[in-house]
Formats: structure tokens, sequence, C-alpha cells
């Protein structure tokens, strides 16, 4: 049986996993990840490939992190919350590990393993929107992921829905993200609590008086047992999103648009009115074929599965 190791990097842990030709995970580590130290990330990555690699016959690693790849999955050009600037992992790695290795973008690798083997596996186009912190994207066209022509294609978070508007993280102002993650849901709730809004007491009374403490599973977890006011908060997220990904949709026409991240554990509370908002803003509604809305399979493991997939099918 072929197997081959994914590794999943974040700022906050490291997962690692053994994952066969079906998609299956046979078996999962985790560590901290040393973020800012280079070098302890790379001994922190070979340590789970060995341990791994001690159990199971392995044949190939995929690596997926947060940040900017080149097109040949070679080079780290630059990580947000990792210390890695222009680093060539994959020889770095190489050179410690006596097995092949590809380094993808992880909202690209999430996007590959629900294609292959989650919400999009019955599809040859998909668009992966993953919603949490940011909002990141992986785009899956003729059953081929598309990195563009750099490497860097479907940072999706950055497609700009308001000229002028609040500031993000890249430097621009009016970005996706800004208005559809979880960032910008619990910003919005915060500030409406902070306002005196009387709609939002009881989301105030959940989070025992702490403005700080409301949070997006608080907000979740009071919309499912039916606070009016969270509702409302969901459905305002879904209709950016909505919007966005119908600007999306008229770009790159995918069969399938695969909701995930945190923030999809909302389920339907926020889906629907993702689906409503990107039904009233596709252009030529009516005419234009509408892609699907689904919610991602895999969950917090898809780019663990995916990036071992890639590194199996070298695609």
């Amino acid at each position: 049986m072929s197997l081959s190791c994914g590794i999943d990097v974040g700022g906050t842990k490291i997962a690692g996993g053994v994952v066969d030709a079906e998609g299956k995970v046979i078996e999962e580590l985790q560590v901290e990840s040393p973020a800012t130290d280079v070098e302890q990330m790379e001994d922190a990555i070979v340590g789970l490939v060995g341990e791994l690699r001690s159990r199971h016959e392995i044949v190939a690693v995929g690596v997926g992190a947060a940040g900017y790849v080149d097109r040949d999955r070679a080079t780290v050009l630059f990580a947000p919350n990792i210390a890695w600037r222009d680093v060539d992992l994959r020889a770095e790695l190489e050179e410690r590990v006596d097995l092949p290795f590809v380094i993808e973008n992880d909202a690209n690798a999430a996007a590959w393993g629900e294609f292959r083997f989650g919400a999009g596996e019955d599809v040859d186009d998909l668009l992966l929107v993953t919603v949490g912190t940011g909002i990141g994207g992986g785009i899956v066209l003729d059953g081929r992921l598309h990195r563009g022509a750099f490497g860097v294609a479907a940072e999706i978070g950055h497609l700009r829905l308001v000229p002028g508007g609040h500031l993000c993280g890249c430097g621009n102002r009016g970005c996706f993200e800004v208005y559809g993650s979880g960032t910008a849901l619990v910003r919005e709730t915060r500030a409406a609590v902070a306002a005196g809004s009387l709609p939002a007491r009881s989301l105030l009374d959940r989070a025992g008086g702490r403005i700080e403490d409301i949070d997006g599973p608080l907000i979740s977890a009071a919309a499912a047992d039916g606070d009016r006011f969270a509702i409302e908060q969901l459905a305002d997220l879904g209709r950016w999103l909505g919007e966005g990904i119908a600007s999306l949709a008229a770009v790159l026409d995918p069969a399938v648009a695969v909701i995930g991240g945190g923030v999809s554990a909302a389920g339907d509370l926020l889906l629907d009115p993702i689906r409503s908002a990107f039904e009233s803003s596709l252009p030529g509604r009516g005419y234009h074929p509408a892609l699907e809305i689904r919610a991602a399979t895999l969950g917090n493991t898809a780019g663990l599965i995916g990036a071992a997939d890639l590194a199996r099918v070298r695609d």
C-alpha cells in the first residue's frame, strides 16, 4: 500500500499524518510550532516525519504552510506567521530526510484534499473558501491545482470589495477578509455590544459581561440556540461572503464553492445567507449557470490530506 506523509504547518502547531491512496489518515501526530525559529521549525518537521516513518513505509512528504510558495513548490517566499523568508525548504528538508518533498501553500493543499476526497470529489472545477482569522482560498480548474505564473494564485482574501474600506494586514484597504472573516464577525459583534445594542445584551451575558470574551465560537453557539442577534451577525457575514464568491465565480466559473475554516462550523446558519447573497449578486442572474455552495467535509485534516496526496501524485 502506497503511503505518503502530510505535514500541516501553522503558527501554533504542526500536524503530521500518514495518508493512504484513498485519503484515509492512518496515524496523526501534533507538536507545538516554534514559529519564530527557522531551524527549530525544520527540526520539528524532521522529527515528525522520522517518528511516523519508524512505523510506516512512507514514499514521499508534502508540507503545507501558510504563505507564498513558489511555482516549483520548493521555496517559501514569505510566511506571515512563521519566520520563513525566501527559504528553499524543500532542499533543506530533503538534505536531512532521504525522501522526496513537496512544499505547498496550506489553502492550496486543503483545496486539493477537498477536491480529491471531500466535498468536491465529484467535480473538475472547485473554489475553496476558508473562513477563519482571515480568508484563504484554493482553486482547482480542469482537475488541476491552479497556482498561477508565480505560484501565489488564489489569495482571494485580498480581493478588494470596498475601496477605501477598513485597513487590512496586507497594507491595502477594503479587502474581502476584512469583511468576510471570523475576525470581522467578532469585530462587528463587539462593536454592537459596546455601542449598547439591546439585542446584543444576551451575548454579553453569555460572555460573563466581558466584551473581550465574545468570540466566534460563542457567537455561533448563541445562533445555534436561537439568539436572533447572533443569527443576524452570521447572516451579515454570509452576505459579504456570498457577494465575494459571486465576483470570483464570474472570473473562475467553478462548479462548486466549498466553505471551510473554523467559522464554517456554524453550518446552514452561515451557508444559507451565503447562498442567498450569491444568488442575488451573480452577474446575469437568471441566465448565468450558478455554482453549488457546499460545506467542507474533511475538517482540520484537509490540508494534511491534500499535502500528502500532492506529494504522492506530484501534480
